[in-house]
């Protein structure tokens, strides 16, 4: 277990852009039975998802996110040092969409910038990453862009994730200031479960082919995808999530001296809304304090933390606030922080 602190670092402002178009999962019965649609969109508490345009990139929400953030808090844009840009759905191969965010936002040559690929802990991750650079002082704002557009990658005929996936971007500014006071950071990883939640081709160890993106049924109940559509162990990736999160974040509250009665907000990654409504009782936790966004938008992997911010905090971080983020998901990797904030801005949600 890796467990971090960091001292007066802290987010200052935070934005998400989300596609204009809205998918009522209700309506989506165009491969399945409308009964079977309503009984599905009940159990997962999801009823709506917005699905990006085929010309609309990760990178371009979170564009429109970080102009967003930039024009609001009317930040020098010279003064940004260091951009970090986390995906699993970037604009290329290569180059890395961060070098292309940079230029495209009118950033210095003299910016750091690189991209991270992880899933739905990366935003855990890339703050933990953004703050230990600016631990070290050579830093004076940075920005983390986060986006994802997770509806492409997974097959509309397979009923185990066609009615979960949506698409989003944000973007986090962070400085150095001693109002924020100490974080703590625990980062985890579980590769022997990378089966779980996969793609199986499509990159270099498995390249694509015509065998690779032709249809194929899956299982007994009819279920369709290619081997570049994502899957997920749904039942496996439950018990593991049960199974590692409380005892993270009792960990972390341990190595900080926190109680759970300390903390204003829990945001959890919006993966299901009955399995974080039992971690929310597994941890005793009260429900006003366990915000949730999954049923307007559907499980955005990494975006999901920080757009449950925008969402549903965005008039509850004036003055003084702590929260507790953690993040689950592909790889198997998790991670969890305890970030304090003071007088966060947040600005309005963006449709692009």
């Amino acid at each position: 277990m890796a467990l971090l602190k960091f001292n007066n670092i802290g987010i200052s402002g935070i934005s998400a852009a989300v596609p204009k178009h809205v998918v009522d999962n209700y309506a989506y019965t165009e491969h399945f039975e409308k009964e079977d649609v309503k009984e599905i969109v009940d159990k997962i508490g999801i009823k709506e998802r917005r699905f990006a345009s085929p010309e609309t990139c990760s990178s371009d929400l979170c564009f429109a996110a970080a102009e967003k953030l930039i024009a609001d808090m009317k930040i020098d844009k010279s003064e940004i040092d260091l951009l970090i840009f986390v995906s699993q759905t970037p604009d290329y191969r290569m180059p890395a969409t961060s070098i292309l965010l940079q230029e495209r936002l009118g950033l210095s040559k003299s910016t750091a910038a690189f991209d991270i690929s992880l899933g739905c802990s990366a935003f855990i991750y890339g703050l933990s990453s953004v703050y230990a650079f600016m631990q070290t002082g050579g830093f004076r704002k940075a920005l983390l862009l986060d986006g994802e557009t997770r509806s492409r990658i997974y097959s509309p005929k397979d009923r185990k994730t066609a009615f979960l996936f949506g698409d989003g971007g944000v973007a986090a500014l962070i400085e150095c200031d001693e109002k924020f006071g100490e974080s703590f950071f625990s980062l985890n990883s579980d590769g022997s479960k990378e089966s779980l939640i996969k793609i199986n081709a499509g990159g270099y160890r498995n390249p694509s082919s015509i065998e690779t993106v032709q249809e194929k049924v899956v299982d007994e109940h009819g279920n369709i995808r290619t081997e570049e559509h994502g899957y997920m162990a749904g039942a496996d990736v439950f018990n593991f999530v049960l199974l590692e999160i409380p005892k993270d974040i009792k960990s972390l509250l341990a190595f900080s001296n926190a109680s759970t009665s300390e903390i204003d907000y829990f945001v959890f990654h919006q993966a299901n809304s009955y399995m974080n409504t039992y971690l929310a009782k597994k941890l005793k936790l009260e429900s006003d304090k366990v915000p949730t966004c999954i049923e307007k938008f559907g499980n955005t992997s990494s975006v999901s933390i920080p757009l449950t911010i925008v969402s549903e905090l965005q008039n509850n971080l004036e003055g003084n606030k702590k929260m507790l983020l953690s993040g689950f998901g592909v790889g198997m990797s998790w991670a969890s922080a305890i970030l304090n904030t003071s007088n966060c801005h947040v600005s309005d949600l963006v449709e692009i």
